[in-house]
């Protein structure tokens, strides 16, 4: 049963690095966008009524949390991804302990992002590479509770047991 697991573990992490890398780099880009396109207040000026303080001009009032969590959870989900490679390149107890506490910490970011995608999308204003961004942020809540589930049914089997030579009887 645990080896029948590893292609479709490889697979979803595949699928996931991309996802996780396109959510990264769009979330980059919102990022910039925001960054050049801010206000830019002069020592005489006010700030305008309704500032608020993650300021995005390319979508709502929910897109600045929305492109500031999809990027860390993007950015987790990478390195979630590189820590999988390796433990289904080994596929032992003990490179499973590390995949799955950063995949679920992957997937516990992506569904935060997934939160504030879904109240992007019900206040209806925004750019096309956003709503881009939430679809995968949508799809990779998904995918990456998929990919935990896999190497956690990977790793039913005998857990070794260590033992030292001045314990023995």
């Amino acid at each position: 049963m645990a080896e029948n697991l590893k292609p479709v573990a490889l697979l979803l992490l595949l699928l996931n690095l991309c996802l996780y890398t396109i959510l990264a780099i769009i979330g980059g880009w919102a990022l910039n966008v925001s960054i050049e396109r801010g206000f830019i207040i002069g020592p005489e000026l006010r700030l305008p009524a309704h500032f608020h303080p993650i300021f995005f001009p390319i979508g709502n009032f929910a897109t600045g949390f929305f492109v500031l969590f999809s990027l860390i959870a993007g950015v987790v989900g990478i390195a979630s991804a590189m820590v999988g490679f390796n433990h289904l390149r080994f596929w032992n107890y003990h490179s499973l302990q590390p995949a799955a506490a950063l995949g679920l910490l992957a997937w516990a970011l992506t569904v935060l992002a997934m939160g504030l995608a879904c109240q992007e999308i019900s206040f209806d204003r925004r750019n096309a590479k956003l709503g881009t961004m939430e679809a995968f942020t949508i799809v990779l809540t998904v995918t990456q509770f998929f990919y935990v589930l896999a190497i956690h049914g990977g790793s039913h089997g005998p857990v070794p047991v260590e033992r030292h030579a001045g314990n023995l009887p």
